[in-house]
């Protein structure tokens, strides 16, 4: 338990801290840093599989389950890309807003894709949710993009990864591996053109490039090490560190505007993540109350 807390808050802390780092990566631009996330983060993950022996898994993997890799690969793909846009972009509540969705989010995938019942606190959950997105319509004009964008994103992938009957540490790699040879084509092509940035910036600046790369695959290292020792409330509940600092950055350092319907927007998503949490806890000690009986 303590270990899966250590590896939990270490997963969720790197991930809050990502708008410090990934304007340091400017003049890179999004699709770049997306290009070298992948390519460092294959290199990293080659090693690790190496390291703890499972290259021979690779051997015993199905037609169906490298379909369902090479869309996860493309899921999260799409969602790093989001990300390091809204980061570099002046969008980081965005970002954090689509990171508080996330489980609720995920409660709608269950719903349509695994038809799993809702009870009622979980569809009053997912209705202040869709309240809480009408309201930031509304405000801004728009459908908040980058935040429905993140939370579908990470939503589908966590669906697809849930039917992976893989090594978490080989279908990480494995899903970098699928994208790299368009990282690197289009890592080359960009150099060729003149418009890439790995040359001409500097050592410091091919260092952060790189860095990138193990900054990615760390976390979801860290984050599969978590879930196997911590029960899934617990890991739910450290998933709210990470979208609470990038609140705070994003208000805090990055002077992002509040104005009182977002505020009304988010307070109605924190609402919604109360009731969630509130009902899974209480499940839980449910569930183990019948255990214990059953073991009695």
């Amino acid at each position: 338990m303590r270990s899966g807390l250590f590896f939990g808050a270490g997963a969720y802390v790197m991930w809050g801290l990502f708008p410090a780092f990934f304007p340091l990566l400017k003049p890179a631009g999004a699709v770049e840093v997306l290009a070298h996330r992948i390519i460092w983060s294959f290199v990293l993950m080659v090693v690790v599989v190496a390291a703890v022996r499972r290259l021979g898994d690779i051997r015993n993997i199905t037609r169906r389950t490298w379909l369902l890799l090479v869309t996860a690969a493309g899921l999260i793909s799409v969602n790093w890309l989001i990300y390091v846009y809204a980061v570099n972009n002046g969008h980081v509540v965005d970002a954090a807003l689509g990171y508080f969705m996330n489980p609720l989010v995920s409660i709608a995938l269950g719903l349509v894709i695994f038809r799993e019942k809702l009870n009622r606190w979980q569809f009053a959950a997912l209705a202040l949710a869709v309240v809480a997105v009408v309201i930031m319509t509304v405000q801004l004009g728009q459908p908040p993009l980058v935040g429905i964008g993140l939370a579908l994103s990470f939503g589908l992938y966590g669906a697809v990864k849930k039917l992976v009957p893989t090594d978490p540490r080989v279908s990480v790699g494995l899903e970098a591996a699928i994208a790299t040879p368009f990282a690197v084509a289009y890592v080359v092509a960009l150099q060729v053109s003149g418009g890439g940035t790995l040359t001409g910036h500097g050592g410091g600046h091919v260092a952060l490039l790189v860095l990138s790369g193990v900054l990615t695959a760390l976390p979801l290292l860290l984050f599969a090490a978590a879930a196997q020792r911590l029960p899934l409330v617990s890991l739910g509940l450290l998933f709210y560190v990470t979208p609470a600092m990038q609140l705070t950055w994003g208000v805090l350092v990055g002077n992002e505007p509040m104005p009182p319907m977002r505020w009304l927007g988010f307070g109605l998503i924190w609402v919604a993540l109360l009731v969630f949490t509130v009902d899974a806890v209480r499940r839980a000690r449910d569930g183990r109350r019948v255990s214990t009986s059953l073991t009695a």
